[in-house]
């Protein structure tokens, strides 16, 4: 798939086998076209296994074209980003890719810092204020979004549209209104999403090349650790499982936990006894909003929260019980943590040569600190609390639909996009409105069929890595930052699988530390039940839900990202050692393989 030290054309990669038709899933502006084939063949660009690891379901690119727009336009239109405009997306057999897009004329990018100091300075300036208001902004946004009422077609109207003044419209008119709102609704909350998320990477990447010019022998994971020791609601829910842990222990209930994991069981098991059912309390104390934690990325469907499957909870606080119960703690090494941040603080301010130095310094790094808690918590508003509450808001346009004849399953409609699934509502009011009949239950079922099909086929499909010419040189911050994208690791792909060294696999250094044991491969959320105590996790990124998890293993490796990936962050503030970004890690290592992990190093060791 790769010749001449470049990756395919996307004009040139194959559609697979039994998949054709697949571009009639995506708006027409989503795919690769000849007409554009001249911008298109020229840019490199990567797949965003990331955040969309998975084929796109149809209705699902609303995440990733609201992104698409929110992200660029912060960059272009809003903060004028001085070297960085957005970041292009295009769907390739399935899979999304992305391009970032740099200013095209060197000689603009001295104005646009002027304009990017003021508008940037204003929000650095506020911040407390401004996020406060951003936090109120965001749960606004979603109490709209929950109070949209989905309303069903009656056979007649209620004889109140007739008596009620000044009412006039009808159910039909209610259930198009219902769903434009709640489609602007995730417009919005990307709108919100971003306009903090590049000031607060901007901060960050102003203190990491301060540190570098100041000090250029400095690491990028001590850079890092100097912003460490953050407190972020993202952990909150974990904290949560915790509490629910040591309820179940004070009331005597965690025999429970040991007898069953399965949750109707053990919310059978605790409906039996008064001090289940104060545990069940507790547990409805939890749920809202900590339990709108999506077991995935948030940006598929398909990954239920918590709050709509519970075995998650169940399995991590089966396991936080037999913590406590053997005296271990559940804490995380924070106070560690911010002592070994200070230290090295201090450390660095006294290198400084002058006292503006110094001043300098201790500026970039608070207000380095001051934002980068924005990076994470912005995650629990929008993909994980906003997303639950979406995903489950269309369902219920499903089960209208599905009550209408035009799907057999609720979970049909995601197999449309979202322009479809409004022609679909469309028709139904249609026939609804004139006593006719719809084409949809005989139009939309045979084409979902068809494309379930065809879905099951780009689930197993490989796709490339990366299409077109990679640069010479990676400098693009945000893509080695996010994406742990870089030269190296752009070399890497390049290379055939199983060449080279088959007993090492290297990454980003993404927390520091050793730690030597079995290894444990997982590529979903329902594998998370076969980690064991003092295993090695091995996966293609972890998701903020994965929390759970950490207390119990010794290390992560991870395929894809970069030093703020959420896998780096998390292992840093959990004190285990992680290799972040290996590329072909899920591909190479077995479960029960022994691994020495250097997280100080970024070199993962093969001990079999």
């Amino acid at each position: 798939m790769t010749t001449n030290g470049r990756f395919p054309s996307p004009f040139e990669v194959p559609t697979p086998e039994g998949c054709e038709g697949w571009k009639d899933l995506y708006p027409y502006y989503y795919v690769f076209s000849e007409d554009r084939k001249e911008f298109e063949d020229k840019r490199f660009w990567f797949q965003d296994s990331m955040h969309h690891p998975e084929p796109l379901y149809p209705f699902d690119t609303i995440t990733c074209e609201s992104w698409w727009v929110a992200l660029g336009q912060n960059n272009t239109r809003v903060f004028i980003v001085p070297p960085a405009l957005g970041i292009d997306q295009r769907v390739l057999n399935g899979y999304l890719y992305i391009t970032a897009l740099p200013v095209a004329n060197p000689d603009d990018i001295p104005a646009r810092v002027g304009h990017f100091m003021e508008r940037a300075g204003y929000y650095f300036q506020n911040w407390d204020r401004l996020y406060a208001q951003w936090v109120k902004k965001a749960e606004d946004t979603i109490a709209e979004l929950k109070a949209i009422k989905v309303p069903d077609l009656p056979e007649m109207e209620d004889l109140e549209t007739v008596v009620r003044a000044g009412r006039g419209i009808t159910s039909a008119y209610d259930l198009v209104v219902a769903y434009d709102r709640a489609i602007e609704n995730m417009y919005k909350i990307w709108q919100l999403h971003f306009e903090f998320l590049n000031l607060g990477y901007a901060a960050y990447l102003t203190f990491y090349g301060f540190c570098k010019n100041a000090f250029p022998d400095i690491s990028d994971q001590t850079v890092a650790k100097l912003v460490s020791g953050i407190d972020v609601i993202l952990f909150r829910p974990d904290e949560e499982l915790k509490r629910l842990s040591q309820a179940a222990i004070d009331l005597g209930m965690a025999g429970v936990f040991k007898k069953t994991i399965q949750p109707d069981e053990v919310l059978a098991e605790m409906g039996k006894s008064d001090a289940g059912k104060k545990w069940l309390d507790e547990l409805e104390k939890s749920k809202d909003p900590w339990f709108y934690f999506s077991t995935g990325t948030g940006f598929y469907h398909l990954h239920r929260s918590w709050i709509d499957d519970l075995t998650v909870p169940c399995l991590a606080i089966r396991g936080y019980i037999e913590k406590i119960e053997k005296g271990e703690t559940l804490l995380r090494p924070t106070a560690e943590i911010r002592k070994e941040r200070d230290r090295l603080a201090a450390e660095y301010t006294a290198l400084m040569p002058t006292d503006e130095d110094k001043k300098a310094f201790q500026e970039q790094l608070g207000l380095a600190r001051t934002v980068f808690p924005y990076v994470e918590n912005h995650n629990f508003y929008v993909e994980h609390w906003h997303h639950t509450v979406f995903w489950n808001k269309m369902r219920e346009f499903g089960k209208v639909l599905v009550k209408n004849g035009f799907f057999k399953e609720v979970d049909d409609m995601f197999y449309l996009h979202r322009f479809e699934v409004q022609e679909a509502l469309y028709d139904l009011i249609g026939a609804w409105g004139s006593g006719g009949e719809a084409r949809g239950p005989r139009y939309w079922p045979a084409i979902v069929e068809k494309r379930k099909a065809l879905f099951e086929k780009l689930k197993n499909y490989a796709p490339p890595p990366a299409l077109g010419e990679p640069p010479e040189v990676v400098t693009e911050p945000f893509t080695i930052m996010l994406w742990g994208i870089t030269t190296d690791s752009i070399k890497r792909w390049l290379q055939p699988q199983g060449t080279g060294d088959s007993k090492q696999l290297t990454g980003f250094a993404g927390s520091p530390g050793l730690a030597e044991g079995p290894a444990r491969v997982i590529t979903s959320v329902a594998e998370l039940k076969d980690v064991q105590l003092g295993e090695i996790l091995v996966c293609p990124i972890t998701t903020p839900s994965w929390a759970p998890v950490f207390p119990r293993i010794k290390a992560t490796v991870t395929d894809i990202g970069g030093m703020m990936s959420h896998a780096a962050i998390v292992c840093r503030e959990y004190g285990l050692p992680a290799v972040i970004g290996t590329g072909f890690g899920t591909k190479t290592i077995k479960t029960g393989q022994r691994l020495r992990v250097d997280g100080t190093s970024g070199v993962v060791t093969m001990l079999d």
